[in-house]
C-alpha cells in the first residue's frame, strides 16, 4: 500500500466517509474507530482529496480534542484498528513524534504522521461496498416488512375467527404471538427467511378458517347469475329515483349515533385493510365506524347507487354492513356493471337471511394475500 502510487483523482472526503460509515462492517472497523478517522481527515486543509500531499501530524492531545475528548489510550487502540483495516498508513519520525519540515519557502518537504493515501487507493472498493451495504439493508427491511404484514393479516383474521367461529384458535392465535414476539429481536437475513416461511403458514391456516365455498365472490355480470340477482322487469330503482321519490327521502345520510350498537363483528382494521381504495376519498383518515360511513355515503354516489338504494341497505342490513358492503363493491368496481341494482340484489338476500358482508371481505383479503404472495 505504501509503495502503490497515488490515483490521478480526487475525492470529496466527507463522501468517502459518508460511504465509509454504510460500509464499516466490510472493513471491520467499528464507528469509534470512524470517529478517529473523521478527526484525522479534518487536517487535511481541503475539501477533496488528491495529489501528494496526504499525510496529517496532529500530536495525540491534539487528536483527542477533535475525537470529542476521547482518551489518549483509547485513541491509540482505535488508531491500530484503523491501520490493520488498512485505511491509514503510519509514517513514523525516528523519534516517534509526528511532525513536518519545510524548505526556505514554506513548502513541505517531508511529514511523519498518518498517511490518508488508502482512503484514495480504496475509494472505488469502499463506494461498492456502500452499495452493497444499502442494497442488504433494503432487502432486510423489505422482507421485515413482509413478515410484518402477513403476521399483522394473521391476528386480524384469528380474531375475526374467535368472534364469529365455533371452533377453537387458540393454537393458532398462540403461535402467532410467538411468531410476533421473536419479530422484536434483531434478526439477520437468514433468520428472517425462516420467519417469513412461518409466517406464511400461519396466514394461510388462518386463511383456511375461512373455506372458498362459503365466501361471496362479487361480480357485476347478468350471466354469472349464481352471483348476481338477475331482475326479468326492470325496476324504477334500477336507475335514480323519481323527482317525487327524492322529495319524499331523506337527503341526509343515515350515520350512527355515538352510544348505537354496531351492527357487525367485523373489526374496523380488517375492513379497511380489505377496502385500501376509500382510503383515498378519506383525506383526514378513517379512525371509526361513523368516519367509515360517512366515507361510503359520499362514494356510493359516485358508484352510481341511488340514495334509496342507499338508504334501503341501510334499513335491511343496518348503517354499517351496508357501508361495508358498498365498501367492497368500490374495491371491485370494475367487475360490477350496475352497483345500484346488486346493492338493492344484496339487500333482498339480507331480508332472506342468506347474506352478510364477512364472506365478501374475507374474499378481498384472500386476493390481496394472494397478490402480495
Amino acid at each position: 500500500m505504501a509503495e502503490t502510487a497515488v490515483p490521478d483523482r480526487s475525492i470529496d472526503k466527507y463522501k468517502l466517509l459518508t460511504a465509509l460509515t454504510q460500509a464499516r462492517a466490510a472493513f471491520r472497523v467499528t464507528d469509534r474507530d470512524l470517529v478517529v478517522l473523521s478527526a484525522l481527515v479534518s487536517f487535511h486543509q481541503d475539501r477533496e482529496l488528491g495529489g501528494d500531499d496526504l499525510i496529517v501530524f496532529p500530536s495525540n492531545a491534539v487528536l483527542s480534542e477533535r475525537a470529542h475528548g476521547m482518551a489518549e489510550s483509547t485513541l491509540r487502540r482505535h488508531l491500530r484498528a484503523l491501520v490493520q483495516a488498512g485505511l491509514i498508513l503510519r509514517h513514523d519520525s525516528p523519534n516517534g513524534k509526528r511532525y513536518a519540515t519545510r524548505d526556505g519557502a514554506g513548502a513541505l518537504r517531508v511529514a511523519f504522521g498518518f498517511d490518508l493515501k488508502p482512503l484514495i487507493i480504496r475509494a472505488d472498493e469502499i463506494f461498492a461496498a456502500a452499495r452493497a451495504a444499502h442494497e442488504a439493508a433494503e432487502t432486510l427491511r423489505r422482507l421485515r416488512e413482509r413478515v410484518v404484514l402477513q403476521l399483522r393479516d394473521a391476528r386480524k383474521l384469528i380474531e375475526y375467527a374467535q368472534e364469529t367461529l365455533p371452533t377453537p384458535v387458540d393454537a393458532l392465535d398462540d403461535q402467532a404471538r410467538l411468531l410476533c414476539r421473536t419479530l422484536r429481536r434483531k434478526l439477520d437475513q437468514e433468520d428472517l427467511k425462516e420467519l417469513a416461511v412461518q409466517a406464511a403458514e400461519v396466514l394461510a391456516m388462518a386463511n383456511a378458517l375461512f373455506p372458498n365455498d362459503k365466501t361471496e365472490e362479487m361480480n357485476g355480470n347478468d350471466d354469472q347469475n349464481e352471483r348476481h340477482i338477475h331482475y326479468s322487469t326492470k325496476t324504477l330503482y334500477e336507475s335514480e329515483p323519481s323527482k317525487k321519490m327524492e322529495e319524499r327521502e331523506p337527503s341526509a345520510p343515515p350515520c350512527p349515533s355515538e352510544d348505537r350498537k354496531v351492527d357487525t363483528q367485523l373489526p374496523l382494521g380488517l375492513v379497511l385493510k380489505a377496502t385500501p381504495d376509500l382510503r383515498d376519498y378519506a383525506p383526514d383518515g378513517i379512525k371509526d365506524w361513523h368516519q367509515f360511513i360517512v366515507t361510503v355515503a359520499f362514494v356510493r354516489g359516485m358508484l352510481g347507487i341511488s340514495e334509496h338504494a342507499w338508504l334501503e341497505a341501510c334499513r335491511i342490513m343496518g348503517d354499517v354492513n351496508a357501508a361495508i358492503s358498498v365498501a367492497c363493491m368500490l374495491q371491485r368496481a370494475e367487475h360490477i356493471a350496475k352497483p345500484g341494482g346488486y346493492l338493492r340484489a344484496l339487500s333482498a338476500r339480507t331480508a332472506d337471511g342468506q347474506f352478510t358482508p364477512g364472506p365478501m371481505v374475507m374474499a378481498l383479503l384472500r386476493a390481496e394475500n394472494v397478490k402480495a404472495a
